[in-house]
């Protein structure tokens, strides 16, 4: 609901001198250089507003807690009497800032909005620094918390299948949970940093102004001290899903990449992911219940949401890849292609043998299959290594592609363990030539890391094994046709949605 009335009618340039504009939980009157907020006696699954004494209390915070941010734009509170009213109803007195300054108005109307977003993170990256922590606050950093806050938000979603389709509620529900049970590590690694904080929880494009060559935030969660205690990288997430709701996902990544710089924040890209696609599943719950109250727009808005947040879980949704084959088939060469193309890091046989060399641990020569370097023992030591070292990253958030021949169908019933025990998708892929361009491919190579010879590569080919389990790339077609193949079977690693 919207309505305006300007001081001089007849001018089309006037400015709105009084206007209203109503949310899902409150109204806000606009008059002259004020701004003045009402919240509504209502009770949904996340606030209940329903006496004066609440929504008293909710005002109070409300201006406590925005102070943080916007100490000029916050002036107190005034309450509002009538003849038919019990007791007088409690208002928030704010100073009143022009529509066009605000961000969603800037990024809608195509402003150039780099400097901008790069004022916003600095502003936040500072604020974060400064904001309160402690044992209450990083409990709510930890998986079980997050976790809650997640599900609080589908018995909403799954009331109103005709407008969040049930199939997409179902993955995000699928895709959320896998990433939280494999990923402990990483939230008590969080926390053991410091990133959870009292932040902001509500970030808005329409409640950030850019006025003064300055931004101004406004409006953070108050009704819940549990919800507005989060991870910095999660706070600063909401605006860039946001930005991408507007149809700006560039602008989106552009701000996070500058948070990070500002703040120092590590986060990987996966946590960066789930965080936009939480805040996506919040506002899709959000316009649920905007809809119950008749809010035009807001069926569409929701699926919009949910969409946006299937798409993060997707792209972000943890994998293990081994990417095998013997030496000159090209598997370490399509492995880098794959990562580059994924965002994901390569773990190497080779280079873990070469480290583990020169470090003591492994005694030896190359040159034969079976003795030196490549005695079973070595061979064993080497893939332990990079499977302890998967499973590190894989719990960390870092998705992961193993390079090496896979040859022992144990070892890589080893890795298919490792990825069920952190929950991350997992795809085999084996990389195949005719045995002479892989002998040709090793005598040509330019030094690295690899040991391998021409003996090797054409003794590894006759011991032929079995690996069905793994999808067969003929790797002498051209490396983009290869790392196409592979970020197909990669993308479907993850599955299918499941039925109901």
């Amino acid at each position: 609901m919207e309505f305006t009335t300007r001081g001089d009618a007849g001018s089309p340039n006037a400015a709105p001198y009084v206007a209203a504009h109503e949310t899902h939980s409150g109204v806000v009157i606009l008059a002259g250089d004020r701004a003045y907020k009402a919240k509504k006696p209502l009770q949904t699954d996340f606030l209940d507003f329903r006496t004066v004494e609440q929504r008293e209390e909710a005002c109070r915070r409300e201006v406590r807690l925005n102070s943080r941010l916007a100490p000029d734009s916050y002036f107190g509170i005034a309450h509002l009497s009538g003849p038919s009213a019990d007791k007088p109803e409690p208002i928030i007195v704010m100073r009143r800032y022009h529509d066009d300054e605000r961000l969603a108005s800037l990024v809608k109307r195509g402003a150039p909005v780099d400097d901008v977003l790069d004022g916003i993170a600095r502003v936040l990256a500072d604020f974060h620094a400064r904001a309160e922590r402690g044992p209450e606050i990083s409990l709510q950093g930890g998986a079980e918390a997050i976790h809650r806050r997640w599900f609080d938000n589908f018995p909403t979603l799954h009331r109103h299948p005709d407008t969040v389709p049930a199939e997409s509620v179902r993955r995000v529900e699928d895709l959320a949970a896998a990433y939280l049970a494999g990923r402990t590590d990483l939230f008590a690694q969080r926390i053991d940093e410091g990133c959870i904080v009292d932040g902001h929880a509500d970030l808005l494009a329409d409640d950030i102004f850019w006025t003064d060559n300055r931004p101004v935030l406004l409006d953070c969660l108050e009704f819940s001290d549990e919800l507005r205690f989060v991870d910095r990288i999660d706070d600063a997430a909401f605006l860039a899903m946001d930005l991408e709701f507007l149809g700006r996902k560039d602008l989106g990544d552009y701000f996070l990449d500058r948070y990070a710089d500002y703040s120092g924040d590590t986060a990987p890209a996966s946590l960066r992911a789930f965080y936009i696609a939480y805040r996506a599943t919040v506002r899709a719950k959000v316009d649920c219940v905007a809809m119950t109250q008749g809010k035009s727009g807001a069926d569409a808005a929701a699926a919009r949401h949910l969409a946006i947040a299937v798409s993060h879980l997707e792209r972000g949704a943890v994998r293990l890849a081994l990417v095998g084959g013997g030496p000159g088939t090209g598997k370490s060469t399509m492995a880098r292609k794959l990562a580059e193309q994924v965002g994901a890091v390569v773990l190497s046989t080779d280079d873990v043998r070469k480290e583990l060399h020169e470090s003591g641990q492994l005694s030896g020569e190359a040159g034969s299959l079976g003795t030196g370097l490549y005695a079973p023992a070595n061979v064993a030591a080497v893939y332990q290594a990079i499977l302890h070292r998967a499973g590190r990253c894989l719990a960390g958030g870092q998705s992961v592609i193993l390079d090496g021949t896979w040859r022992d169908a144990q070892v890589r019933a080893r890795a298919r363990r490792i990825a069920a025990d952190t929950h991350a998708a997992f795809t085999e892929i084996q990389c195949v030539v005719p045995v002479e361009v892989a002998a040709e491919r090793v005598r040509s190579r330019a030094p690295g890391n690899s040991d391998a010879t021409p003996q090797i590569a054409q003794a590894l080919a006759a011991q032929d094994f079995a690996w069905d389990t793994a999808h067969r790339i003929d790797t002498a077609q051209p490396l983009d046709d290869c790392a196409r193949e592979a970020a197909e079977l990669w993308r479907a690693a993850i599955g299918r949605p499941r039925l109901p």
